[in-house]
């Protein structure tokens, strides 16, 4: 998806914690949305998506594994990290390019 505004992010990033709040649920995960913008926020290595992968992890197959890595994944690039100023790696791109 190309990224044109900051609006398309928000919108975006309502419906990935939708998503991941009903993950959460039907995982029976302990864990809260919070949790997972926690990690991704406070940001500290490469292993943690691991982390994040880690709050739904329940031994499915190969289906369900691929459903977390690209939920997981656009939440990681669609939710604000502290290392980059508080803003998504999808901000900082479209910022970027406005820039460019």
């Amino acid at each position: 998806m190309e990224i044109e505004s900051e609006k398309q992010i928000l919108a975006r990033r309502k419906e990935i914690e939708q998503e991941l709040s009903e993950m959460l649920k039907e995982t029976g995960s302990d864990f809260e949305l919070k949790d997972i913008k926690g990690v991704i926020y406070n940001e500290e290595g490469s292993d943690d998506l691991t982390k994040i992968i880690a709050m739904f992890d329940r031994g499915g197959g190969a289906t369900e594994l691929e459903n977390i890595l690209e939920v997981a994944g656009d939440a990681w690039n669609y939710f604000p990290h502290k290392i980059i100023g508080g803003i998504s790696p999808a901000e900082a791109l479209l910022k970027y390019r406005k820039n460019n």
